[in-house]
């Protein structure tokens, strides 16, 4: 730090000399080399360093005596900036809490505005409310003014009738009649209701009914048609099968006169061939097999014969 400061100084005198001294030195040198001797001169050279040696030391010094002061300013500069940066973090955190009693205050008038708007709402439909019950209150006041004349009525039929003591028993009385009268009505009303459901139950038991009817109509149409096609079948299969026992009796007859023929026709062959075969009468099948060989040669013998 102190050699930096030496630098720093040496560069201002330098700077100084050469701006002020040295234009100086040289004018002067020039205006008077050339009237005063080498001694004379030589002695203001002297006089001038000596000035200019002194000039320099009073300069070095009110260099230190600046730099001093900058040194004690530049320390009071780090306080001051010590000082400040407190400052700005006590500032910060004030600012901080500021803001957060700034949210806080905030949030607190958001809540006091709405509670104020919903107080003025429910103060708007009380208003309202308060209208409407005075409309109702005027009406039913015309509706009592309306009808105080039945108040007048209804104590003239007090006065009257001995059975009501004041307009509350009548009152009374009413309010049973239109319930007895309601009860009534609905009695009605369900008996009407049971009625109509009873007679949407026949309407529905009788449709049934005639459906089941019609059903069976046609079932028995359809029996009926069945049992005629089964008797037009009897008397087909009837006549046909006496036409088949007829046949049957036909061909048993034919089969009875062709074993007879067959029979006659192997003892006419047995006789002619002289030959002792015994095959039973009922054997059909074998005499006419013993017959067909001997029909070949028949007409022969018959010539010879």
């Amino acid at each position: 730090m102190a050699a930096k400061d030496e630098e720093d100084l040496l560069a201002y005198f330098l700077k100084q000399y050469r701006q002020n001294l040295l234009p100086l030195l040289r004018k002067h040198r020039l205006t008077e080399e050339g009237s005063l001797s080498p001694f004379i001169r030589l002695q203001e050279k002297r006089k001038e360093a000596k000035q200019v040696q002194k000039a320099l030391e009073e300069k070095r010094e009110a260099f230190k005596e600046t730099m001093a002061d900058i040194a004690r300013r530049w320390r009071e500069l780090h306080a001051k900036e010590d000082q400040l940066k407190t400052y700005m973090e006590k500032s910060m955190r004030r600012l901080k809490e500021d803001d957060k009693l700034r949210v806080q205050a905030l949030k607190k008038a958001m809540r006091e505005r709405e509670q104020k708007t919903q107080k003025e709402m429910e103060l708007v439909r009380a208003k309202k409310k308060l209208e409407a019950l005075k409309k109702e209150h005027q009406k039913l006041s015309k509706e009592v003014q309306k009808y105080s004349i039945f108040k007048i009525y209804l104590e003239d039929v007090v006065k009257i009738s001995p059975q009501f003591e004041d307009i509350q028993d009548v009152i009374s009385r009413y309010k049973l009649l239109v319930r007895t009268r309601k009860d009534l009505q609905q009695s009605q009303e369900k008996d009407r209701k049971m009625i109509k459901q009873t007679k949407v139950l026949l309407d529905r038991d009788e449709a049934e009914k005639e459906a089941e009817t019609l059903q069976y109509q046609n079932e028995l149409e359809q029996l009926q048609q069945r049992f005629a096609q089964a008797q037009n079948d009897v008397r087909f299969w009837t006549a046909r099968w006496a036409d088949i026992r007829n046949r049957n009796t036909e061909n048993g007859l034919m089969l009875t006169t062709m074993k007879m023929a067959i029979h006659n026709l192997f003892q006419c062959v047995n006789t002619q061939l002289k030959a002792k075969v015994h095959v039973p009468e009922d054997d059909s099948l074998r005499q006419l097999d013993m017959v067909e060989p001997s029909q070949t040669p028949l007409p022969a013998q018959k010539e010879e014969q």
